[in-house]
């Protein structure tokens, strides 16, 4: 079987429009929120209630989430770009700027999020160069109305494509 070109997947796959989140937790040993930028997630199912999201293996936020062993995956509005920015860059003081709140289920909400998913961590698997994570929900929230911020062929997007 004929090996697939990376950069000619990535391209094809990025027809896909998909939602980003953050998906963030309190660092137990710094008491700090940690997390990235994540545009794999989805539900998964309802009894019980999971999500799964997918990490890239070369992350060193996921090892810090994945230590707290609670976090939360905060959909991202269509005006948190500079938010997605924020957290998605490598380095530390991912946060400073970014607004956000522990939950009542130690969960890091991202503030004016369409909407934010406490979960537990459930399960990791192996996929490729990825994590496969699957989440047990704990709580869930939605603004009453607003857009998504969108990602499609390698750029933000609105509902309108080209």
């Amino acid at each position: 079987m004929e090996r697939l070109n990376p950069t000619e997947f990535r391209e094809v796959m990025g027809h896909f429009a998909s939602g980003i989140t953050v998906v963030a937790g309190l660092d137990p040993d710094a008491g700090e929120p940690v997390g990235l930028a994540c545009q794999s997630f989805a539900s998964l199912s309802l009894e019980p209630p999971l999500v799964l999201l997918c990490v890239g293996k070369a992350s060193t936020s996921w090892p810090k989430v994945r230590r707290a062993g609670r976090f939360g995956v905060s959909i991202l509005a269509d005006d948190q770009r500079d938010v997605c920015a924020a957290v998605g860059r490598k380095g530390p003081d991912k946060f400073a700027g970014v607004d956000w709140e522990l939950s009542e289920n130690g969960a890091v909400r991202i503030g004016g999020a369409l909407a934010t998913i406490d979960c537990e961590l459930y399960a990791v698997h192996e996929g490729g160069d990825h994590w496969i994570v699957t989440a047990r929900v704990l709580a869930l929230t939605a603004r009453p109305s607003g857009s998504p911020l969108l990602y499609f062929r390698s750029a933000y997007a609105t509902g309108e494509f080209a």
